[in-house]
């Protein structure tokens, strides 16, 4: 009885890290902005737009941990970067808010 349980805990743990591992390699569409057109009061003049650092904690952190802005130089962050902004389908003006974030930190 206790090799069942071993083996249908062993067998659980696979699928939920394999599950995981889909989910974030996944060729589907993982982030889309909202055009301003659709957003609710868009009519309004002031917009509230996240910091690089905002976007960073939120973007970086879906699919893996968010590397410290310390563990690259600014080349590394340039071409880190340009990968991860197709990677995380993410528009030009945030990945330029994120990559000058990390190197503002750096």
């Amino acid at each position: 009885m206790k090799r069942i349980h071993k083996i249908t805990v062993t067998v659980t743990s696979i699928l939920v890290v394999l599950t995981t591992i889909v989910a974030c390699t996944s060729t589907k569409e993982v982030y889309t902005p909202i055009p301003e057109t659709e957003v609710a009061g868009s009519d309004q003049e002031f917009k509230m737009e996240k910091s690089g650092a905002q976007l960073w904690g939120e973007v970086c952190n879906r699919c893996h941990i968010a590397p410290s802005p310390s563990d690259y130089n600014d080349t590394d962050w340039e071409t880190i970067s340009l990968h991860m902004r197709v990677r995380a389908n993410l528009t030009e003006k945030e990945s330029k808010k994120i990559e000058e974030f990390l190197k503002s930190a750096n």
